[in-house]
């Protein structure tokens, strides 16, 4: 019997179906057979040096968090979710971090170098993904995205959120710019269509947990099936909403990234935790399709243009340039990922992936790129509606 194609939609939606691709699109790139790119192999050495000296700069005693939008609610030391008065109940705690970190993670769409937050309660000035999370986070608890008032802390009115209303929230002026607000809210709208209340996701995984025990790839496709229908103008297949996936012309179907999704479900593996659920198999989940780890490899000689000229232009996010970028940064992400282990003299099980993108690749990314732009730019750019990175 032929494989339906609702069948290969829900096979795309999976961690393993973008690794599998990933690795894919790595072989044909190390036969040539890429328009757009070639590799250098030799350079992952020099990726993977800068890479660790980050980790040892940033965390020096190797205890690295796993990469998630909880990183940015710290802010010079200070927690900030941490401090907040927050429900007891395990299963209330949980519902709470969702419908806090899930919106956060929507809201992270790229804010622009002019942009800044300034957050009353610390006094500090933040900009790019770091302001963006602060300033979700004070939106969060001021019980905007909540239907009753007595309870700030959850986000169950999302529909009567607009770009006025977050506008406000993000500081936005003339003269401190914020793009993208109706696509904001847009999606926040979008979001409280398909599930209602995002805390309802902790109780669908809690379900899933066998045991007390949940693997992370099941993170990500409940996650997958739940938000498929809140992205904008993107492929679907025998009915079925394919998300962060695209075409290629060097391979046959289809090439799944599921970036946001994926640093969604990093995100989601700490409320999970704290409210009892063991969350096994972080490594079934890949690297993250962006443009820090995908510039990381770009600026240090990884990955090379065919046309030079090509780093001049501005490429659309479903174009193959774009396409085979980030799909070889998942793969070539796997390859990193032992080599700075070895140099930092860590395991796998002590140290997976999730700790090298934080500690890590994805700040090694930023580092380089300030070096080599002030503006810390990607070295690509990329046309993109805002929900991809």
């Amino acid at each position: 019997m032929p494989i339906s194609d609702q069948a290969t939609a829900r096979s795309l939606l999976t961690a393993s179906a973008v690794r599998d691709r990933a690795h894919e699109m790595l072989a044909i790139a190390e036969a040539g057979g890429l328009a757009e790119w070639r590799l250098d192999l030799s350079r992952l050495d020099a990726a993977a040096d800068l890479t660790a000296e980050t980790v040892r700069l940033n965390y020096p005693d190797l205890k690295v968090p796993f990469h998630a939008r909880w990183r940015h609610f710290v802010v010079d030391g200070r927690d900030l979710w941490a401090e907040r008065d927050k429900p007891s109940d395990p299963a209330a705690l949980g519902r709470a971090a969702f419908d806090l970190v899930i919106p956060s993670v929507l809201l992270d769409a790229g804010a622009g170098a002019a942009w800044r937050y300034r957050d009353a309660a610390t006094g500090a000035v933040l900009g790019r993904s770091e302001g963006l999370g602060v300033a979700s986070l004070r939106f969060f608890e001021s019980g905007a995205m909540s239907s009753d008032p007595a309870d700030p802390l959850r986000a169950d009115a999302l529909g009567k959120v607009d770009a006025a209303m977050i506008g406000r929230a993000f500081q936005v002026t003339a003269d401190n710019p914020l793009v993208g607000l109706e696509g904001r809210a847009a999606l926040l709208h979008r979001l409280g269509e398909a599930v209602g209340r995002p805390g309802a996701l902790f109780d669908i995984m809690a379900r899933h947990a066998e045991n007390g025990r949940l693997p992370a790839p099941v993170i990500l496709e409940v996650l997958l099936q739940a938000l498929g229908p809140i992205w904008p103008g993107r492929l679907s297949l025998g009915g079925v909403p394919l998300g962060d996936c695209w075409t290629h012309p060097a391979v046959d179907g289809f090439v799944p990234l599921h970036k946001l999704s994926q640093w969604m479900s990093y995100s989601l593996i700490e409320p999970l935790e704290a409210s009892g659920v063991t969350v096994t198999d972080v490594d079934g989940l890949t690297g993250l399709a962006e443009y820090r780890n995908g510039g990381l490899f770009v600026d240090l000689g990884v990955l090379v243009l065919k046309d030079p000229e090509d780093a001049g232009r501005a490429h659309p996010v479903d174009g193959p340039l774009v396409v085979g970028w980030r799909s070889l940064t998942v793969a070539l992400l796997d390859q990193l990922a032992p080599m700075v282990r070895d140099r930092l003299g860590v395991t796998a099980e002590d140290f997976p992936l999730a700790r090298v993108l934080e500690g890590g690749s994805w700040a090694a990314g930023r580092r380089i790129a300030k070096a080599k732009r002030p503006d810390l730019s990607p070295p690509i750019a990329v046309i993109s509606d805002g929900t991809v990175f």
